[in-house]
């Protein structure tokens, strides 16, 4: 089948890490499908008004279309502005892919409410059906219920017309059976980089990472500095790598140096995937401190990698942790962080990169999420 991919996420010219999770899904499914994606993304001070970059990767078609988005101080003709030329974005890459593609049998969108909107009306265009993948922890955090409640109407409706809806977790997938009663979620996980090679050696053990976009809010990074300064207390020299940007970044730095930690804290910023995965690979132990994750990519690809993890209570990462590869403490506790940390350190030697790895399995590898997907894609096209 030709499958047309609208995400409201995807890596661009301003965020390599954004998406990523959403990009690989895609990538694994077009080797059983032909996936044509097109991404409207707004770009600021971009020296034209608009301009597509095509990439073709893996069998997959991917056009960014990037735009200039406008800077206006009034919100309300500022939102106006943008949404008109997200659509003229969305129009110009659209017509692009039937030109160059062919008419899609199916439109796959990724998380409400755009790219969702954009597929119905599309789909009624064309005739043909179309499916909804959700991501967002906007449903488990109580955002979206903080919604207004047309915004919320609109979702409902939009999720009542899609034949098919996805989730990356059993947890995410009730949460939205709940809010979008009666359709059923089916669960198709991220892919992670499960390869056939054994993982290298353990990391050292006082070597801890996080990988995340700062907003504390959001991954509670700043609980970590907390906790790092909570083990140096009892004379424990961890050091701490934070790969991600943000509109954070400048207070959580601050904050690292109020708490005397400059020379254990390193600040990467942005960095692609595969670098990511090159410095996951060199850690002792990954952590996750989020108060909500629907999925946690981070964690498996670290599991993948052979590293332990610890990471909250959050809903993701339970699917994942278990004793043999890593710890779950309570959210927002720095001081079960802490003591995670030091029992990590402590018991590192118990942790062996193939026995961790060996804990994930196959399920989540590119064969099997393109399997997934095919079986969804295959169900949802029969309604077509």
């Amino acid at each position: 089948m030709h499958v047309l991919v609208l995400p409201k996420w995807y890596p661009g010219r301003n965020d390599p890490q954004l998406g990523d999770f959403i990009r690989k899904q895609m990538l694994a499914v077009s080797a059983l499908h032909q996936i044509s994606v097109v991404y409207p993304c707004p770009v600021k001070n971009m020296a034209v008004a608009y301009e597509e970059v095509l990439e073709q990767t893996d069998g997959a078609w991917e056009l960014r279309c990037y735009y200039r988005p406008s800077l206006s101080g009034l919100a309300p003709l500022r939102k106006a502005l943008n949404y008109a030329r997200y659509k003229r974005a969305l129009r110009s890459g659209t017509q692009r892919a039937l030109r160059e593609r062919g008419r899609p049998d199916l439109i796959h969108a990724h998380i409400l409410t755009r790219p969702v909107y954009a597929a119905w009306r599309l789909a009624k265009r064309w005739g043909i059906p179309f499916l909804i993948s959700e991501q967002s922890s906007g449903h488990l955090n109580g955002t979206w219920g903080r919604r207004p409640r047309l915004a919320k109407a609109l979702d409902r409706f939009l999720v009542q017309k899609a034949v098919a809806v996805v989730a990356v977790s059993p947890y995410l997938a009730k949460a939205l059976e709940v809010l979008h009663p009666p359709h059923p979620v089916a669960v198709v996980p991220n892919v992670l980089p499960i390869s056939p090679t054994p993982p290298g050696p353990p990391g050292p053990a006082g070597h801890f990472l996080m990988v995340a976009d700062l907003v504390d809010r959001i991954k509670n990074v700043g609980g970590v500095l907390r906790a790092l300064r909570l083990a140096k207390n009892q004379g424990h020299e961890f050091n701490l790598e934070v790969i991600g940007d943000g509109p954070d970044r400048a207070m959580l730095e601050r904050m690292g140096d109020v708490l005397e930690l400059a020379g254990w804290v390193t600040w990467h910023g942005r960095l692609p995937n595969t670098a990511v995965l090159e410095h996951i690979a060199r850690a002792g132990t990954v952590i996750i401190n989020s108060p909500v994750e629907t999925f946690s990519v981070v964690t498996g690809e670290a599991l993948a990698l052979g590293r332990p993890v610890i990471a909250t209570r959050c809903g993701g990462p339970e699917a994942f942790i278990t004793p043999a590869n890593g710890l779950l403490i309570a959210v927002g506790d720095d001081r079960a962080l802490a003591e995670a940390m030091i029992t990590l350190w402590r018991d590192h030697g118990n942790y062996a990169p193939e026995r961790v790895k060996a804990t994930v399995g196959g399920t989540f590898s590119k064969e099997a999420v393109a399997a997934r997907l095919d079986a969804v894609y295959k169900q949802a096209a029969g309604h077509g």
